[in-house]
């Protein structure tokens, strides 16, 4: 299928149909239902990835975890694994992964990462925001960032023990500095993450 007009919005798909897919919009599939993704990220947005994903990157030379930047499809399943039966493909702009046998397939991400982070963009609305809160929730990331360039700030989110997500303190902005026991001995500086921007 070369053309996204041709995919009918109101069906269920799976990664398998997703896989045929050669579209130039960038779409990600939520428990099978197609959303499309903003058009390509401003220079803020792709300096903030940046920032962020080169302090990660330097910090786990030579360490277990693995970081990757968007495109990368990280696929949500519990036992699933089957192609055929996984309905949901997403790209977050940064993740983390620590469990090395997620990412065997060369495919991306089989599992949840442990460390997902979004970068809202002025296309993002506050559904889509929900939504991708809900799926990190449901499928057990540990750590879920959201950064929001117009107001300089990060606020975290950490899976409690009954599976749901607590907000660690208030939003973190300039002058503070973030750390998450995922990755002990990290501690991403706000000033970095925001420096320079056009």
């Amino acid at each position: 299928m070369d053309s996204i007009d041709d995919l009918d919005f109101s069906k269920t798909y799976t990664y398998a149909d997703y896989l045929l897919w050669s579209f130039e919009e960038r779409l990600e599939l939520i428990k099978g239902k197609i959303f499309k993704m903003s058009p390509a990220p401003s220079n803020t947005h792709q300096e903030i990835a940046l920032n962020i994903a080169s302090e990660l990157n330097f910090f786990l030379k030579n360490k277990l975890c693995k970081v990757y930047v968007a495109p990368f499809d990280v696929r949500l399943v519990r036992n699933e694994t089957s192609d055929k039966k996984i309905k949901t493909v997403v790209q977050p702009d940064i993740c983390i992964v620590c469990d090395l046998s997620k990412l065997t397939d060369q495919r991306g991400c089989l599992g949840a990462p442990d460390l997902v982070i979004e970068i809202l963009s002025p296309g993002n609305n506050a559904k889509e925001i929900k939504i991708k809160y809900d799926l990190y929730e449901e499928f057990g990331v540990m750590e879920y960032w959201v950064v929001y360039p117009s107001e300089q700030s990060i606020v975290k989110y950490v899976l409690n023990k009954e599976g749901k997500f607590v907000a660690e303190g208030r939003a973190l902005t300039i002058g503070d500095k973030i750390t998450t026991p995922i990755l002990p001995g990290f501690e991403l500086a706000l000033d970095d993450v925001f420096r320079n921007l056009i």
